[in-house]
Parts: C-alpha cells; sequence; structure tokens
C-alpha cells in the first residue's frame, strides 16, 4: 500500500489560468482523506493528477517512494471510481468486473475468484449476469466500486461517486464504502462538494478554497476548531451564523455587542481589538430558547423575528435576521415556535468563535 504526497504542486492550464498555485499536501498510508469544497476549488483537480488524467505543471508528485509526475495512469497502481459510474452497457456486471483483470492477461481462476469475492462483499452476487440497464443506480455504483476492487490497487480514487444517487441511497452508499475502507485497509482519496458525506466517512478532510488548502484536519477538528471563517462557514449543517460585533472593555474583560447581545469574553487577544469590529460565529444548535438557557445567558440574548420555520421532526429550524445577517436556530419541536413570532435566544458563550473582520481569520474559539 502507500501514501500519497503533494509537493509544492501547481497546476497551470495552457490559457494561462493557475487552479492549483502551490499544493503541499500528505495522505498517509491506508487513510480515508476527503477532499471537500465548492465548485471550482481544485479538488477534482487535485484527484485526477493522483490518477495522472491531469498533468503537472510544477513540483513533484509521490504515490509510495515513487514521483510519479511522468508515469502513465495504468502504471500508477490506482482504481478510480467516477460519479458517472462509466460501466460497460453491452457487459454483464460479471464482465464489468472482470475486464480489467482479462486486458492484464490475468488468469482465468483469479479472475473468476477475485470477482465472486468483491461480489460477494458489495451483495452483488444474484446481479452478475445482468447487464447495467437492468441495475439500479445503487446497484450500479457497486459494480463500479467492484471493477476497482479486484485489481487490488494502491490507492482508490472516488470522484463524487455518490452524486447521482437519491438522499437515501447516499447514505446506505456511504456507510458501504467506509466499511469498505476497513475491509481493504487501502488508501482512499474521495472527492465530494457535500460536507456531510466528508463528516462521515474521512478519517481527515482536507478543505480548499481557490486551489489552496483552508484546513487538513479530522472532522472534529473541523468542527470545534475551524482555522477562519471559510471553514467555520463550509463545515456544519446548517452553517454557522456569523454577525457582526464591536469589541468594548469591561472591567477586567471585555465585552462584544452583537446588537442586543452581550457576550463576555476575557481572553486578553481582544485588548487589540477595544473599539473595532469583528465577526462573532455561532452555530445554529448554540443558540438556546429554554428558560433556564436564558436565565444562564445573562446578556448574551438575540431578539428574534421568525421569518421562517422549518419542522424537521425532532427539531425546528428558525430563519431570522440579525442587522442584516440571515441567522439560523435549531431548537427542540416541542416549543411551538412559527412564522412571524419573537423570541429570544441564548447565545451559548462557552461554544463561540471570533474572527477577525479583515483577515476572516479566527481569533478565539
Amino acid at each position: 500500500m502507500a501514501g500519497i504526497r503533494f509537493e509544492h504542486v501547481e497546476k497551470t492550464y495552457d490559457n494561462g489560468v493557475t487552479v492549483i498555485p502551490d499544493l503541499n499536501l500528505e495522505i498517509k498510508d491506508k487513510e480515508f482523506v476527503v477532499l471537500v469544497g465548492p465548485s471550482g476549488c481544485g479538488k477534482s483537480t487535485t484527484l485526477r493528477m493522483i490518477a495522472g488524467l491531469e498533468s503537472i505543471s510544477d513540483g513533484e508528485l509521490y504515490i509510495g517512494d515513487r514521483v510519479v509526475n511522468d508515469v502513465a495512469p495504468k502504471n500508477r497502481d490506482i482504481a478510480m471510481v467516477f460519479q458517472s459510474y462509466a460501466l460497460y452497457p453491452h457487459m454483464t456486471v460479471y464482465k464489468n468486473m472482470a475486464f480489467a483483470l482479462e486486458l492484464r492477461k490475468t488468469p482465468k481462476d483469479v479472475i473468476d475468484k477475485k470477482v465472486r469475492e468483491a461480489a460477494k462483499i458489495l451483495e452483488l452476487e444474484p446481479y452478475l449476469d445482468r447487464k447495467p440497464k437492468a441495475l439500479s443506480g445503487g446497484q450500479r455504483q457497486r459494480v463500479a466500486l467492484g471493477r476497482a476492487m479486484v485489481r487490488d490497487p494502491q490507492v482508490f480514487l472516488l470522484d463524487e461517486p455518490l452524486s447521482n444517487l437519491d438522499a437515501k441511497l447516499r447514505t446506505e452508499m456511504r456507510s458501504q464504502i467506509s466499511s469498505l475502507h476497513q475491509r481493504l485497509q487501502t488508501t482512499f482519496v474521495y472527492v465530494t462538494h457535500d460536507q456531510t458525506e466528508a463528516m462521515t466517512m474521512g478519517d481527515r478532510i482536507c478543505v480548499m478554497k481557490d486551489g489552496i488548502i483552508q484546513q487538513f484536519d479530522t472532522p472534529q477538528e473541523l468542527y470545534n476548531n475551524p482555522a477562519n471563517m471559510f471553514v467555520a462557514g463550509f463545515i456544519g449543517s446548517p452553517q454557522m451564523n456569523f454577525m457582526s460585533a464591536k469589541v468594548e472593555k469591561a472591567g477586567s474583560g471585555y465585552l462584544l455587542i452583537a446588537d442586543t447581545a452581550k457576550v463576555p469574553v476575557s481572553d486578553e487577544k481582544f485588548a487589540s481589538y477595544v473599539g473595532k469590529e469583528v465577526v462573532l460565529g455561532v452555530r445554529p444548535e448554540d443558540l438556546h430558547i429554554e428558560e433556564n438557557a436564558l436565565a444562564k445567558a445573562g446578556d448574551a440574548v438575540l431578539n428574534a423575528h421568525i421569518d421562517l420555520d422549518e419542522m424537521m421532526g425532532s427539531e425546528i429550524y428558525l430563519y431570522f435576521n440579525i442587522q442584516g445577517s440571515k441567522m439560523i436556530a435549531r431548537i427542540p419541536s416541542k416549543y411551538q415556535v412559527r412564522l412571524g413570532d419573537d423570541v429570544k435566544l441564548a447565545i451559548d458563550t462557552d461554544k463561540i468563535h471570533v474572527f477577525d473582520k479583515d483577515t476572516e481569520e479566527i481569533i478565539y474559539q
């Protein structure tokens, strides 16, 4: 098996557009790493460079201890699973899975053993004689995974493999792919724009924007300790609320004044921000409507006029505006709050995030 290492890798197209300016990234052997970010952030380009489907303009790319900049895709010992499945429509499931091994002149008994083992793991045994058109989307995606599995690659590359599936199937396939990684103990690199997929599947997540890594860490660290506003807003569903807050000195500490809320902080980092504006970040689940939370919060309370409510079963999402910033609160559905209501929401002051307004880097969390 093998890790992957990018050393000062740049990707510039012939028209002069640079999509990856200077990529330094190390993916460990047997690790499941998710590349996540908005469309155009460079995540698929990064994956395609690993596969050899995109050339590298500068820098070095290692798979294991080997520089693979000029190594042909077929000689990189990788397998790629695409969003579109890319199955051969005229071949049965068995033949689709066996085809790459047949091209390698692998003995027939070895092919048969590998295909049937993969089919058993992926629960495809009843479908081996069917053509792709007779399969559901989830079954076709499992065939694409099986076709990659039989090759025993050093690295699995998965490019938004679940985006064509419905919500229920996506959830099922997420757990299947995670289980497959545990079983195979191979390096997986997975591209998605869906932060829920990233959070539930990755050992570590690489958040990208404009071809630059914003943060590379575990899901828990990204969620609890985002490096900047982009990561804080991208990771988490619904996303983190942001509002402008003015810093004031208050006794031995400081206050963040955001609309009606006064949030106390004691960190001396705020000394240089007195009289200035910062950005206060609060996750929707850290806004509370309960009486005991309101009593505990003191002056750290927002007065919210509800513009929209969404019933989500055990929770209600409340949408409102604070000083022109759109906000969301997640509250238990036993509270019958609806469109047009005015409510008080307590900020959990132990879970706030504060960002520099100009650099958008984290100041306090």
